[in-house]
């Protein structure tokens, strides 16, 4: 079938080593998108074989704690291929979700996307 779930849900750019992800949805809050957007993201890290990720959410405004959950399992899986995850541009309302969580002991955000990248190991091959 054809048509909305065959859309990317995510916009993607790779600078050097780096994977740099925009969520094109501001609410990201049904099962069917999370997880087309759970697929999209370990696809860049299984497929594509890129295992630095910057997840900018400078568009989203809303999400669901199956999110969460969802970039809980990327962080676990890049820390096994010895990558790096960081997060950038999240609103405060959403920062303060992380807070409650604790995930932002987890993750590494960051305010701007030029923050997050200086934030990468550089390697250089």
């Amino acid at each position: 079938m054809v048509g909305e779930q065959e859309k990317s849900r995510l916009l993607t750019r790779s600078q050097d080593d780096i994977m740099v992800v925009h969520f094109l949805d501001s609410r990201i809050l049904d099962v069917m998108n999370i997880n087309q957007i759970a697929q999209e993201l370990f696809n860049i890290v299984e497929k594509k074989n890129y295992t630095k990720l910057l997840l900018n959410m400078s568009n989203v405004e809303y999400l669901s704690s199956a999110v969460l959950a969802k970039l809980i399992a990327l962080h676990k899986r890049l820390k096994e291929l010895k990558g790096e995850l960081r997060v950038c541009g999240v609103r405060d309302s959403i920062v303060e979700v992380f807070r409650i969580t604790k995930l932002d002991k987890v993750f590494d955000l960051q305010p701007t996307e030029e923050a997050a990248l200086g934030r990468f190991k550089v390697s250089r091959v």
